[in-house]
């Protein structure tokens, strides 16, 4: 088992590969079992590393399946076999190498490989399984402080590879410096998960179960006033019984980065004054933050330039996402900037008096290694300065690598945003987040499709890792282009396979029936996912139970066609 050892460092410029357990610049401590691995490396002298990774031997049949769990929350995450083929970037005429390196921010396409059939990658954890059967075999890392780990299989080349993501990582002689701590469990899915998460990771029942409400932005983007939202929590009060939380996202601040500057044209009373009135139906109040990024026309931007990222190969500043018109990252090491983003939470959730904050672009922070420490731990220590600067109060993560926030963070996204097109429809006068939101352009960007596999195939992670958010399912009919069978579809996922349940509609604007089928996708019921794998190209069949009785649902992700049976 793992017989092959391949690593590259630096010593000192020159570039060292080496397959032995000694090298020139190291000494490495590997035990493997049928139970566990267990790698320590030993610098013998100051290094640099590039990339260590362990390889053995393994067979692949037809009905063997690999759990290829993505990079981060939004990355398409599912089963595969070996005639199957995990697509990247888009590759196709009229891309060009602005919208390439646009679609690769949010992803590890940087340093990771697509494209190749029967070829997969897994970030923390995976799992082997055989169709049809509910035994698994999952491999899973402890955490990932010191480097995201990576488990890869070649299918059909017969190769299983457990790699440790440590490019740029630095360590001086006589450090010890701990690659795997893996387990390996064998059993029934439940008990695996159980066992991994509960047992090893170490992860307590997150402190969240169940929320259902509202957010706003798949119907207004950044488009929200003070008006819109105060008319929309109204309108949820034929449904209030199976509501508890109400969230404002993005739109409500001058510029992204500017949190504590409230856009008083669209929202002349200020943050606290939505607060308070969310409080008085009843509902926990949540807000949308992403806390790493500078818009780059921000005030925060302009004025403390020195508390922003740059690249390690040209040192200007570094963009984590395009939008906003580009924003750049906030470097947590900076102690002015770490500050600054205490001093935020401590209004919002303090003075403003919100509940729950909605944590968004986290994966920027890690984009590239700094400072000697490689992507993982950076992201890890992203995550502690957001749960000390937010104490006890909720936090529900987005967009980011989940094998850092599990068991920290109270509420996680597990899929892409959900796009208002359930196909991609060209029509006069589509706007520019329809567009970009309809097509594949990569595993992270809008899709309803990915959504709802991601939803399926991640369920394992609610009530363990974290509570579960699939993101919205639809029931309105303007501006968005779906029937009415896949808006129904998407609801029932999302409530069988996640337990925080938001709609973006104007639910005042809803007649009987739509209130019924809301509180009906929004009441807590007791749902458990027996099986789910691929019956078909695009069709996916999902067993499970509610409250105690079982029922199949098979449907086709391409059509949106659904058929729900009672098992007996």
């Amino acid at each position: 088992m793992f017989e092959t050892i391949k690593s590259q460092l630096y010593i000192g410029k020159t570039l060292v590969q080496q397959n032995e357990l000694e090298g020139r610049g190291f000494t490495v401590k590997l035990e493997a079992s049928k139970e566990s691995i267990k790698c320590v490396l030993v610098a013998k002298t100051d290094i640099t590393m590039k990339s260590f990774e362990i390889e053995t031997e393994k067979d692949f049949d037809d009905d063997d399946l690999f759990f290829a769990n993505g990079y981060q929350a939004w990355t398409t995450s599912r089963e595969f076999s070996k005639h199957d083929t995990f697509k990247g970037l888009i590759k196709a005429a009229g891309i060009n190498k602005f919208l390439k390196h646009f679609a690769g921010l949010s992803g590890d396409y940087h340093f990771e490989s697509y494209g190749e059939q029967g070829k997969f990658h897994a970030y923390t954890y995976c799992y082997f399984r055989e169709k049809g059967e509910r035994e698994i075999k999952l491999y899973g890392s402890k955490h990932e402080r010191t480097g995201f780990t990576i488990f890869a299989v070649d299918m059909n080349g017969e190769k299983f590879t457990i790699k440790k993501d440590v490019e740029g990582l630095s360590l001086k002689s006589g450090q010890e410096y701990e690659i795997f701590d893996i387990a390996i469990i064998k059993g029934d899915m439940d008990d695996v998960m159980d066992k991994y998460f509960f047992d090893f990771v170490g992860c307590k029942k997150p402190a969240i179960d169940h929320l259902s409400g509202y957010t706003s932005w798949y119907n207004y983007f950044q488009n929200i006033s003070e008006e819109i939202i105060l008319r929309d929590l109204n309108g949820l009060d034929r449904a209030s019984d199976e509501v508890n939380i109400f969230q404002v996202d993005d739109g409500y601040q001058e510029a992204v980065g500017d949190w504590l500057l409230t856009d008083h044209k669209k929202f002349p009373n200020g943050m606290k004054f939505i607060a308070d009135e969310i409080h008085k139906k009843g509902y926990k109040a949540g807000i949308w933050l992403a806390p790493f990024s500078a818009q780059v026309s921000s005030k925060l931007a302009k004025e403390h330039p020195d508390w922003l990222l740059t690249h390690n190969r040209n040192g200007k500043k570094m963009l984590g996402c395009q939008g906003w018109g580009g924003a750049y990252t906030i470097d947590i090491y900076n102690p002015d900037a770490r500050a600054y983003i205490k001093k935020v939470f401590d209004v919002v959730l303090n003075e403003w008096g919100f509940d729950m904050v909605k944590l968004d672009f986290l994966y920027s922070q890690c984009i590239e290694p700094r400072n000697g420490k490689t992507r993982g731990e950076i992201m890890c220590d992203g995550v502690d300065l957001l749960r000390e600067a937010c104490g006890d109060k909720w936090i529900l993560g987005c967009g980011v690598p989940i094998g850092a926030c599990m068991g920290i963070f109270d509420a996680c996204r597990i899929s892409c945003d959900a796009s208002k097109n359930w196909k991609f429809k060209i029509e006069k006068g589509l706007a520019v987040n329809d567009l970009v939101s309809s097509i594949r352009i990569n595993c992270e960007n809008p899709s309803s499709q990915n959504a709802i596999i991601n939803t399926v195939f991640r369920n394992h992670l609610d009530g363990r890792a974290f509570c579960n958010d699939p993101d919205v399912f639809f029931l309105r009919d303007i501006n968005i282009n779906y029937t009415m069978e896949q808006k129904l579809l998407h609801g029932k996922i999302n409530s069988v396979c996640g337990n925080v349940l938001f709609v973006s509609d104007n639910a005042g604007d809803f007649d009987d029936e739509r209130i019924g089928y809301l509180k009906e996708f929004f009441k807590d019921k007791d749902y458990k996912v027996n099986l789910a794998e691929y019956v078909g190209e695009d069709v996916i069949c999902l067993d499970f139970t509610e409250n105690g009785e079982k029922k199949s649902l098979t449907f086709n992700l391409t059509t949106g066609e659904s058929n729900i049976y009672d098992v007996l």
